[in-house]
Parts: structure tokens; sequence; C-alpha cells
């Protein structure tokens, strides 16, 4: 299985976030540097792949749409890509991923925003979980001795 680098993980978080989440967790940062666009967001589709039994050969489950965006801060080039139709989303996504590339927003970047978010999708995923568990059925069969 491939390892995600640290950098995949952040973005992976960015993008799984809700808006309202990761707009909250921006405003404890203040001000921001100033960035500018080198793509605005832009809606678009992408294929999604999937395999048979998640081990199979892979097909094309189908189309998905997706929102993306590039910024630039000081030197560095931010990417965001959030699956729906959220502007907003992908351009946050991508100044986050900039600023992450600064020494200096970095460590900042990684306290509010990235871990705090990161826990909220693991509480958000245990309480899925458990809520499947809840529905879960287990059906065995009875063998009659002859």
């Amino acid at each position: 299985m491939e390892q995600r680098t640290e950098r995949q993980t952040s973005m992976a978080i960015l993008a799984k976030s809700s808006l309202s989440h990761l707009e909250q967790r921006i405003e404890t940062l203040g001000e921001l540097p100033q960035y500018t666009f080198l793509r605005s967001p832009e809606i678009g589709l992408t294929m999604v792949r999937g395999r048979a039994g998640g081990t199979g050969e892979a097909f094309n489950l189908g189309e998905m749409t997706i929102t993306r965006c590039v910024v630039r801060i000081e030197d560095f080039t931010g990417f965001g890509y959030v699956g729906g139709r959220s502007k907003r989303h992908a351009e946050l996504a991508a100044v986050c991923d900039g600023l992450l590339q600064t020494e200096a927003w970095k460590p900042k970047i990684y306290s509010q925003i990235i871990q705090p978010l990161q826990t909220i999708l693991q509480q958000q995923q245990a309480k899925q979980q458990r809520q499947t568990e809840a529905t879960k059925v287990d059906f065995f069969t009875m063998l009659r001795g002859e």
C-alpha cells in the first residue's frame, strides 16, 4: 500500500472538510498574506474509477463534479481540488496548501487548520461507523442434525 506524503494528507483533509469548518478555522489565523490566482476557481468533471470487490479489474464508475483552484503566495503555488461545486472551498484549500509550503506559516496552518479539521473528520467517521454498526444485521445458518 502506498504511503501518503504529508502534503497529500493535508490536501485530503482540506478537501474532505466542510466549507463551514474550514472557514471557521481560517478565521483564527487573522489576516492572510496576499495571493494571486494562477487559475481562478473553476468547476468541471472528472472520471471516477472503481474496482470490482475493491481489488478486481478497474472500471469507469461515472463522472463527479469537482472544483479546482491554483494560487501563488510569495514564490509558492497552492492547489485546491474539492468534490462538488464550491469555488470558495477550492480557493481556501489552495491558499492553505500554499501557506503550508512557507516556513513562517506552516506551523500555524498545521496547528490551527489541519489538526483541528483532522480531528473533526475522525469524529465524523467514528459517528458514521457507530451508526452503521447499529443497523448491522448478522446472518447465520443453523444446521439441523439428520
